[in-house]
């Protein structure tokens, strides 16, 4: 099977990771890996809720059963590297990234699952830019989980948006989600390129 290009996931966002996020990971390796496998975490356990929320959508499930199982092979092997590298997984705050974003999901359906998905096309597709730039950027023994894992990242980022623009589609929403793209990546540049005074794997600039 060809592995999926990156160039959409990558130019899909508005704005680049700033550099100083790089150079703060290439510091705080340990956290960068305890927050990355929360996020891994989060993913598996968004991605399952949807398969109880939304029954009556078989693509839906199939794809989300997938990734589902996907993303804790990807918490596995995150934590195999944490173990392998001496580092004691910690509780760990929760960036503002995620749950801001999902603040801006609305609660009436079918705009409810769309903008789920949307959200997550936008995580999958930060992910996937931050996978790159942390390969350039950490020893190799770090680097080569991004490595292996940054095609998986630009794929799921492809399945999220397929899933919203033909739930979109089937509402005759099509315009629609696309002005919900546009606003929901607009807010995403804000977390990204704002200060945050607390490191995470999807944390804006360092302050």
């Amino acid at each position: 099977m060809a592995r999926p290009d990156l160039n959409p996931a990558l130019a899909f966002l508005r704005v680049p990771t700033p550099a100083a996020w790089f150079e703060r990971a290439r510091e705080q390796i340990p956290t960068l890996l305890m927050d990355h496998a929360n996020c891994e975490k989060k993913a598996a356990s968004t991605a399952l809720s949807m398969t109880y929320r939304y029954v009556q959508h078989p693509p839906l499930l199939h794809k989300m059963s997938q990734l589902a199982r996907e993303e804790m092979r990807h918490f596995e092997m995150v934590l195999e590297l944490m173990e392998a590298e001496g580092i004691v997984y910690e509780q760990l705050s929760s960036a503002r990234y995620a749950q801001a974003l999902h603040q801006h999901i609305r609660k009436q359906e079918p705009y409810r699952l769309i903008d789920t998905l949307l959200v997550g096309a936008i995580v999958e597709a930060r992910s996937c830019e931050r996978f790159v730039g942390l390969i350039e950027v950490l020893p190799e023994r770090i680097a080569h989980l991004y490595r292996t894992l940054v095609h998986s990242e630009a794929r799921h980022f492809g399945e999220y948006l397929a899933l919203a623009r033909n739930i979109a589609a089937a509402h005759d929403l099509d315009e629609e989600v696309d002005r919900r793209v546009d606003d929901l990546l607009d807010e995403e540049a804000t977390l990204v390129t704002t200060p945050d005074a607390t490191f995470r794997f999807h944390s804006g600039a360092p302050d």
